[in-house]
């Protein structure tokens, strides 16, 4: 698995835990640092903590702007993988000039795949689709 895919899985894992637990991000990355049970690169820690960190600091925007595209859908109902993929496939769309827009989608639909579904996918495909051309990036 790539580096930055295997930084995502991670990220996702943490953003979840965040979600469910109310706790800070910083709180949430050192516990799952701590019970991780394998070696991992500092360019994937470093790269799963950008992604948790700016999700979190960008959380109301985020949300506002996942909430705009998702029609019929409230974000409180959505299941709560689906709904971190988006934020962190939006925190990548609106904040990460280094990542190609058609990157963070693509590795997002993997993500809805891997822990959601098919139809997961293609919601998230959807809304951050729609993000994209909107903001034509």
């Amino acid at each position: 698995m790539r580096k930055r895919s295997q930084s995502r899985e991670f990220a996702l894992q943490v953003l979840y835990q965040i979600d469910i637990t109310d706790d800070l991000a910083d709180v949430s990355l050192e516990n799952f640092w701590q019970n991780l049970e394998k070696e991992i690169s500092e360019e994937i820690r470093n790269f799963t903590e950008e992604l948790v960190k700016g999700v979190a600091e960008n959380l109301k925007t985020i949300d506002e702007e996942i909430t705009r595209y998702a029609t019929n859908w409230e974000l409180s109902r959505m299941a709560v993988v689906d709904r971190n993929i988006l934020r962190m496939g939006c925190y990548e769309l609106m904040w990460r000039v280094d990542i190609p827009p058609k990157v963070s989608i693509n590795e997002a639909v993997e993500l809805a795949k891997k822990y959601s579904g098919l139809e997961a996918s293609r919601f998230v495909n959807g809304i951050l689709d729609k993000i994209k051309s909107e903001k034509k990036l």
